[in-house]
């Protein structure tokens, strides 16, 4: 075989090399292009934790739903417990990134504590408080001052310390001139919701609730009455960025969303009146 026949057959031999190479790099980024995501890799969906009072569980949920489908699937995952235990767990560095609470108290003891995000923190609602007893009791009440009737044996209220509206409670029953005579006669709650299935249940013979609470059970409770303005404090409802938190652009976005218009009427849909 003489040289060039040799040099003829050695260029196709590297030029078949090269084309099998080639295609092997193509299919190899086809695959790389292709194949899925591990999920290890994937982006991940944003994700807000907003720890809020109990008495706003209905109501927050479809805000969060709402806000959700604004920000394109953001996820608000909340947590709701009364507004004094989520102050332990922010003071104990709980991952939480908006707090709402049921009254000025637990919010002023966090903005102390420099826990609040600065220039972040509204008030976005109102709320009343009444007298409520089983829709199926048979003991006669009529008015706050009923409570003192010895057909009363069993009156539920959220603890005061660490449960707004047990803390709005003790003061109108204070108020009455009642709260010492009928002490012997409460149990507490842990948070707001508690008490109301405790007089759902008929597990008492009256509660003294959020009047937004007992519009979620009108098959179940009767409201007896309504707590004058004067007989407490404003029961008012502020908000505010968590200082810690990790996502703060998301975090004021939520925030807004609540004291928007679209936020206020979904607020009053659930009873809640304007904060003034």
């Amino acid at each position: 075989m003489d040289k060039s026949t040799i040099r003829k057959n050695f260029t196709n031999i590297l030029y078949s090399n090269k084309l099998f190479l080639t295609s092997l790099m193509v299919l190899a980024a086809l695959v790389a292009v292709l194949a899925p995501i591990p999920p290890a890799m994937a982006e991940s969906p944003q994700e807000i934790t907003v720890s809020a009072a109990a008495s706003l569980k209905n109501s927050f949920e479809e805000i969060g739903k709402a806000f959700g489908a604004r920000q394109k699937g953001v996820k608000v995952i909340f947590n709701f417990a009364s507004s004094g235990d989520l102050v332990r767990q922010i003071e104990a560095g709980a991952p939480v990134d908006v707090f709402a609470s049921a009254a000025i108290r637990e919010m002023d003891s966090l903005e102390k504590k420099n826990l609040i995000l600065p220039g972040t923190r509204s008030n976005f609602a109102a709320n009343g408080l009444v007298l409520v007893r089983p829709a199926s009791a048979t003991v006669q009440l009529k008015s706050f001052g009923d409570l003192r009737n010895s057909a009363v044996k069993r009156i539920a209220i959220g603890t005061p310390a660490s449960v707004p509206a047990g803390m709005y409670a003790e003061q109108t029953l204070r108020y009455y001139g009642i709260w010492e005579e009928i002490k012997p006669k409460l149990v507490f709650g842990e948070n707001v919701r508690q008490v109301l299935d405790y007089v759902a249940r008929g597990e008492v013979d009256a509660g003294i609730v959020f009047a937004t609470d007992a519009g979620v059970r009108t098959k179940d409770v009767t409201v007896v009455t309504v707590a004058p303005v004067e007989s407490h404090a404003a029961i008012l409802y502020p908000i505010g960025v968590v200082k810690d938190t990790k996502n703060s652009k998301l975090a004021k976005a939520f925030v807004d969303f609540v004291l928007s218009a679209e936020g206020k009427g979904i607020l009053t849909k659930y009873g809640f009146k304007g904060a003034k």
